[in-house]
């Protein structure tokens, strides 16, 4: 199996806003400062790696509130052991209980 290549501050500091909780792309964006163009692509690419899971939320509660409906994303215990990986890299980043995260993602989204 290959080894996935070391991943880039943007995608980590995405991935570390999922971790604290940010879930859909619009709050990703509001956490990272990163802009629509750079997140929603690596959303997918980090979904592609397993890293993260996905799913849409009911489309009668986003028309209800008047909005499209929201993808909400959650950390795998892939991504979290990714992230704890990079965190070692970038210092910059404060450390997020990892472990529960990927305990309560396997439990919510399967």
């Amino acid at each position: 199996m290959r080894t996935p290549p070391a991943l880039r501050f943007g995608t980590v500091a995405i991935l570390h806003a999922v971790a604290r909780g940010n879930r859909f792309g619009f709050d990703v964006m509001g956490a990272t400062g990163l802009t629509s163009g750079t997140v929603y692509p690596a959303l997918d690419r980090l979904e592609r790696l397993r890293y993260l899971t996905s799913e849409w939320e009911d489309a009668k509660v986003a028309h209800k509130e008047r909005r499209p409906p929201r993808r909400y994303f959650a950390l795998t215990r892939a991504g979290a052991d990714a992230l704890a990986d990079a965190l070692k890299r970038y210092k910059s980043l404060r450390p997020v209980p990892l472990a529960a995260l990927a305990a309560h993602a396997k439990t919510t989204m399967g």
